[in-house]
C-alpha cells in the first residue's frame, strides 16, 4: 500500500498534468540538497523515497578505485581496501553508499526543499504545456475567457492559459468572463517564464474552420476552399471550387436562404463575407475577386512580377477600390498578384500622353529651316518657338498673334515649312520611274487647287477622327523604337497637318472674298437699267 506522502504526490501530478516520477525525483533532489547544505559538505549526495513507508533517506556515494595511486578526487573516490571494511563484497568501479541522518534537518532545510520541489514541478509543467501545443499551430481550439489584462484577453485552454493580443482581435467582438469561443493557435513561445501560448480571433483559419463546420460539402471534400483573404472585423473574401460539376460551390456555402453563411456571420459578430468561385484563369479570377464592382477588362502587365492592370468604368472605380482600398487589397491577397486599377478616363489620358510623347520625339531646331531668314527666326524664338515640330503644330491664327508676323510673313513661313517637310514626303512616296512624271496643265492645276481648298476643312475633320484602338495600336507598334518616332513618315504627317490647317484658313478667306464680291456686283436687272439709261442718253 502506498504511503500518504506518495498518494499526495500522485494527486499533485494529476492536477498539474505531469508524471508522478517527475515529482518524486524533485522530492529526492530537494532532500539531497537540504542534507548537503546542513552537513556543509561537497560530496555527491542523493535522496531516496520509499513509496510504501514514505520514508526519505539521504546518502553519499563514492566510487571504488584499486589503490591510492588511482585516486583523482579524494572527496568522491575511495580505495578498495577502505571500501571492503564497510562492505566486504564491494568491487573496483562500483559505488558505496554512506547514509546520513536526516532527522536533524530543521525549518530552514525544509523551506529550501520546498522551493526546490516547486521549481522542479513548474519546469515539468512548462515542458508538458510546450509538448502539448507546440505541434498544433494553426489549429482551432475551444477556449473559455478567463480574464482581461489591459488590451489582451486571457483564455483558458484546459491544460494551459493562452493570450490573445490586441492585434489578433476583431474590433467587432467583445467578450465577457466565462464565455466559450473558438480561437486559432498561432504559436507557442518558449520564454524564460514558461511557454507563452498565443491565440487569435483574426486568423483566416478561423473562417475556414467555421465553413467546415457549417457546410457538409466542404467537410466531405466535395467543395474545396482554395484561398481566403481576411481583414478581421471588416470583410472576408473566400474562393471556393467544386470537385463535382453538379454541385454549385457558392450556393453550397451560402445555403438555403443564406442560412449557412448567416450563422458564420453571427459567430464573427457581423463581419461581411464575399464568397467567390475560384477560376484557374487569372484574369477571370481577378474579375470575380473584385466583385461587387464590374470590371471592363483585365490584362497581365508583368507575368514574372505577377502584376495585373484592371480597367473599370468611371462610375465603378470607387466601388472597385473599396473603402480605404479594402476591396482591391483583399482581392490582391486572394489572388497573390499585384493589382493596378484604372478608370477608362485615366487609361485614355495615359494613351494620349503616350501619343504626345510619340509625336514629340526627337526635335529639329528651327534654325535648320534656312528659308525663314534670321529676322523671322529671331521673332519665333522670342515667342518660345524653338523647334520645327512646335512651329508645325501651330495654327495660322496663333502665328499672327506673335508680334511682327503679318500675312506676308505667314505665307513665307508656310512656304518654308512645306519645303522643309517636302523632302520627307518625297522619300516616303519614292522616286517615280523616268518618263512617268505627271505634268498638269494650267487649267487642271487651278481646278485641283480650288477643289483642295473647298474640301480642306472636311479632310481635316476626317483626319482627326482616330479611334482609341488605333492610337493604342500605333503606340504598341512604336513603343521602345526611337527610330520610328523620328521616321520620315511622322515628318510627312506633320506636313499634312500643316497643309490642312493652312488650307482651312485659305478657304475661309476665299469665302469672305467671294461674299464681298457678291455684295459689290449688281444684279442683272440693275445692269439692264443702267444699259437703257446709257442708250437713252446716247440717243438724245
Amino acid at each position: 500500500m502506498a504511503s500518504a506522502l506518495y498518494q499526495s504526490i500522485e494527486l499533485l501530478s494529476r492536477e498539474k498534468g505531469i508524471e508522478p516520477s517527475i515529482v518524486v525525483g524533485a522530492v529526492e533532489e530537494a532532500i539531497a540538497l537540504a542534507t548537503r547544505k546542513y552537513y556543509k559538505t561537497q560530496e555527491n549526495m542523493r535522496g531516496e523515497l520509499n513509496k510504501d513507508t514514505g520514508e526519505i533517506t539521504a546518502y553519499i556515494y563514492k566510487t571504488v578505485v584499486a589503490d591510492e595511486d588511482e585516486i583523482e578526487d579524494p572527496v568522491n573516490q575511495i580505495t578498495l581496501t577502505e571500501a571492503q571494511e564497510m562492505a566486504p563484497d564491494v568491487e573496483v568501479g562500483s559505488e558505496i553508499r554512506l547514509y546520513r541522518d536526516t532527522s536533524p534537518l530543521g525549518r530552514i532545510a525544509a523551506q529550501l526543499a520546498k522551493q526546490v520541489i516547486f521549481q522542479k514541478v513548474r519546469e515539468a509543467e512548462r515542458d508538458t504545456v510546450f509538448q502539448e501545443y507546440a505541434h498544433r499551430e494553426k489549429e482551432v481550439l475551444n477556449a473559455t475567457v478567463k480574464r482581461v489584462e489591459g488590451q489582451d484577453i486571457i483564455f483558458d485552454l484546459g491544460k494551459a492559459e493562452a493570450r490573445c493580443p490586441k492585434r489578433e482581435q476583431s474590433r467587432l467582438e467583445q467578450f465577457s468572463v466565462g464565455e466559450r469561443v473558438r480561437v486559432v493557435l498561432l504559436k507557442v513561445d518558449r520564454a524564460a517564464k514558461g511557454p507563452q501560448v498565443i491565440v487569435s480571433r483574426a486568423a483566416p483559419e478561423l473562417v475556414q474552420n467555421l465553413f467546415q463546420s457549417e457546410v457538409p460539402e466542404i467537410y466531405d471534400g466535395t467543395v474545396v476552399i482554395r484561398a481566403i483573404a481576411r481583414e478581421a472585423g471588416e470583410r472576408t473574401k473566400i474562393a471556393v471550387m467544386s470537385r463535382d460539376k453538379d454541385v454549385d460551390p457558392v450556393g453550397a456555402c451560402v445555403g438555403m436562404k443564406g442560412m449557412r453563411v448567416q450563422s458564420i456571420i453571427r459567430e464573427l459578430r457581423g463581419e461581411k463575407i464575399d464568397i467567390i468561385e475560384f477560376s484557374e484563369e487569372i484574369t477571370t479570377f481577378a474579375e470575380k475577386a473584385l466583385q461587387p464592382a464590374k470590371v471592363s477588362r483585365v490584362s497581365i502587365t508583368d507575368l514574372g512580377e505577377k502584376q495585373l492592370e484592371v480597367i473599370v468604368d468611371d462610375t465603378q472605380l470607387s466601388l472597385a477600390i473599396g473603402k480605404k482600398g479594402q476591396n482591391v487589397r483583399l482581392a490582391a491577397k486572394l489572388l497573390g498578384w499585384k493589382i493596378d486599377i484604372k478608370s477608362e478616363e485615366e487609361k485614355r489620358q495615359e494613351v494620349e500622353q503616350q501619343m504626345q510623347a510619340l509625336a514629340g520625339g526627337p526635335t529639329t531646331p528651327i534654325e535648320q529651316v534656312s528659308e525663314l531668314g534670321e529676322s523671322i527666326i529671331q521673332k519665333l524664338v522670342a515667342a518660345g518657338i524653338t523647334t520645327v515640330e512646335s512651329l508645325a503644330d501651330m495654327t495660322p491664327e496663333q502665328l499672327e498673334e506673335i508680334p511682327g508676323i503679318g500675312e506676308k510673313t505667314l505665307e513665307k513661313i508656310s512656304v518654308a515649312v512645306r519645303h522643309y517637310f517636302g523632302h520627307f514626303e518625297e522619300g516616303e512616296a519614292g522616286e517615280k520611274p523616268e518618263g512617268e512624271a505627271e505634268v498638269l496643265t494650267a487649267p487642271a492645276a487651278v481646278d485641283t487647287a480650288e477643289a483642295g481648298l473647298e474640301n480642306a476643312a472636311e479632310v481635316l475633320e476626317e483626319s482627326e477622327s482616330v479611334t482609341a484602338e488605333q492610337a493604342e495600336e500605333a503606340l504598341d507598334a512604336s513603343d521602345g523604337n526611337e527610330s520610328l518616332k523620328s521616321s520620315p513618315k511622322n515628318k510627312v504627317l506633320l506636313l499634312k497637318n500643316w497643309r490642312l490647317r493652312t488650307c482651312r484658313r485659305q478657304t475661309q478667306r476665299n469665302r469672305k472674298m467671294r461674299a464681298a464680291r457678291k455684295m459689290r456686283t449688281p444684279c442683272k436687272t440693275c445692269m439692264r437699267l443702267t444699259q437703257n439709261q446709257k442708250a437713252a442718253t446716247a440717243t438724245e
